[in-house]
């Protein structure tokens, strides 16, 4: 089997987080490769490594770090194809290498999960295969799907342990009614078909990072949608746009404060789900952490506070895997970063 997904790790004592990548990728199927390699101590073996697999055709890297962790954007530094970075507490909680795998210099994105999240890096290296893959598409919808399932036996376990006196469950809703909605089964009045990217901003506040997304997609010829829409203030608004959407090979979502943009889109799609922390309260702190710690099973891909530009980097990765013409421009743009910028 050709190996689709390259999970390298800084230390062989980060393999407890890389387990449940492979677990991942094992349930649905992908091929991979496991190396151990450091960016500081053994930095011509990982260039060495990330150059020959993407020659060779990997799909998607896996960087998993911690401390000062650099590895995510070596790798990031030395192909054209989508990183995906995993964050590891080794000190100070993850945070130092959460910051050093998102917080990445325009033009060499890393889609960070949450800490320790290695399941998460998997999935979402699953949802970018899935764009150009269907039958991993529907591994994935399955994995999805059997999420439900999980939490409703939880649910009936744990309410089987109240005893409270005043106890008063009063909601019947048959389970088929409760599981989330299939937006692939039909057609809605002014859906958008054949879409590359949709773009969602949360805020109005939010367009000045937004443009610098749209203005380097617009650079490869990317399809794109974008809008203005808060699941929050405009709740119903938000679901119609998003199945008007639903045709989208990935998102991007662009959002300050408590980022509900991008759980919300996780919540309905089972396609990638790019965030872009902004800048509003805290420096964007509030936003990027809100972000990038999903639980498991619901991945953002985080990139930098404000940093829209990487968002449409990555996304021309991702579609640039079986896009020729976006991969050309991708490897033009970051081969001439320097003279760019």
């Amino acid at each position: 089997m050709k190996p689709r997904v390259m999970i390298l790790l800084g230390s062989a004592s980060d393999f407890g987080v890389a387990e449940k990548a492979i677990d991942i990728l094992e349930t649905l199927k992908i091929p991979y490769d496991v190396k151990v390699a450091s960016a500081h101590r053994t930095h011509e073996k990982v260039k060495k490594i990330v150059m020959k697999a993407t020659d060779d055709g990997m799909e998607v890297f896996i960087g998993i770090a911690g401390l000062s962790a650099h590895l995510p954007g070596m790798i990031a530094a030395n192909t054209h194809k989508p990183v995906v970075g995993v964050p590891v507490d080794v000190k100070l909680g993850g945070l130092d290498a959460l910051f050093a795998s998102a917080q990445m210099p325009f033009g060499a994105p890393v889609a960070t999960v949450g800490i320790d999240r290695g399941e998460n890096a998997a999935l979402f290296a699953a949802q970018i295969i899935g764009i150009h893959d269907e039958d991993v598409r529907k591994r994935v919808s399955s994995m999805r799907a059997s999420f439900f399932e999980k939490v409703s036996a939880d649910e009936k376990n744990l309410l089987e342990m109240i005893k409270g006196d005043y106890y008063s469950p009063q909601l019947d809703i048959p389970q088929d009614e409760l599981k989330n909605e299939d937006l692939s089964k039909e057609k809605v009045p002014g859906e958008i078909e054949g879409l590359d990217v949709a773009i969602i901003a949360g805020s109005y506040s939010d367009i000045k990072v937004a443009k610098r997304t749209t203005n380097f997609l617009d650079k490869m010829d990317v399809n794109y949608d974008f809008s203005v829409v808060s699941p929050v203030r405009y709740p119903k608004r938000f679901e119609e746009y998003l199945k008007k959407v639903k045709s989208a090979k990935l998102f991007i979502a662009i959002t300050g404060l408590s980022a509900h943009v991008t759980g919300a889109i996780v919540a309905y799609t089972e396609k990638p789900v790019i965030g872009v922390p902004c800048s509003i309260r805290l420096d964007g702190m509030d936003s990027l952490l809100s972000m990038i710690n999903m639980p498991p099973g619901v991945p953002v891909g985080t990139l930098g506070i404000d940093n829209g530009g990487n968002a449409a980097i990555i996304a021309g990765e991702m579609l640039g895997i079986t896009d020729k013409s976006i991969e050309r421009d991708i490897r033009k743009f970051k081969g001439n970063i320097e003279c760019t910028q």
